[in-house]
């Protein structure tokens, strides 16, 4: 999700307020374009939510739904919400998705997902769930797939932002950086257990490719 498009900044090059730093997109679509790749009959698919946080940026759940109405008019297939307000709710879920013949789901990388990744990694491979998130972390939990940009250079531009800042730069003198780096992480060994192949073309664009 883009900062500008949240309402928290009125531009990169010049955020308007006090609000900085490293941008983070949403990148959903793309990441469903890839996932179609390696499962080409994508047609019914779960969306699994998870615990809200307590404040969110004005227009996240708008613009979560754009995201996911562009994907499924631009890839031909349909979502259905899964919410998980605890761990144990993973089990139940999953376990629907397989009872009906979800080809696939979408786990946003959640604090509250986060916490339970090696579980929902656990269960999307037991039920034979073809799963999709962001991070490189849940591709090497035992997920499908993930892309997304590069966390740790994300993590280090906006430690020296808070340097800028501690020594005395304001906030709306630093334009906000756009990630130019982006990380696509495939578990082959995970999709040899699911009887899926891997395009060769998707297999040379990937950052890392865990075997």
């Amino acid at each position: 999700m883009g900062a500008r498009a949240a309402g928290l900044i009125t531009g990169f090059a010049q955020p308007g307020g006090n609000v900085t730093g490293v941008a983070w997109f949403g990148l959903l679509p793309k990441q469903m374009e890839l996932l179609k790749e390696i499962v080409p009959n994508l047609r019914r698919v779960a969306y699994i939510t998870g615990v809200s946080r307590a404040y969110s940026p004005p227009k996240t759940d708008e613009i979560a739904e754009e995201d996911r109405q562009i994907a499924t008019s631009t890839l031909g297939f349909t979502w259905q919400v899964f919410p998980a307000a605890a761990a144990s709710d993973y089990d139940e879920i999953f376990a629907r998705l397989a009872a009906e013949q979800f080809d696939a789901a979408y786990i946003p990388s959640t604090p509250f997902h986060n916490n339970n990744a090696t579980r929902i990694c656990q269960l999307a491979l037991r039920h034979r769930i073809p799963a999709v998130s962001e991070t490189s972390q849940w591709a090497k939990e035992g997920l499908l797939l993930s892309y997304s940009q590069d966390v740790s250079w994300s993590a280090a531009r906006a430690m020296d932002y808070v340097d800028k800042i501690l020594r005395g730069a304001k906030p709306i003198d630093l334009p906000v950086e756009q990630a130019t780096k982006l990380l696509l992480t495939i578990n082959l060994k995970t999709a040899k257990e699911l009887g899926l192949t891997v395009p060769p073309s998707l297999l040379s664009r990937a950052d890392e490719v865990i075997e």
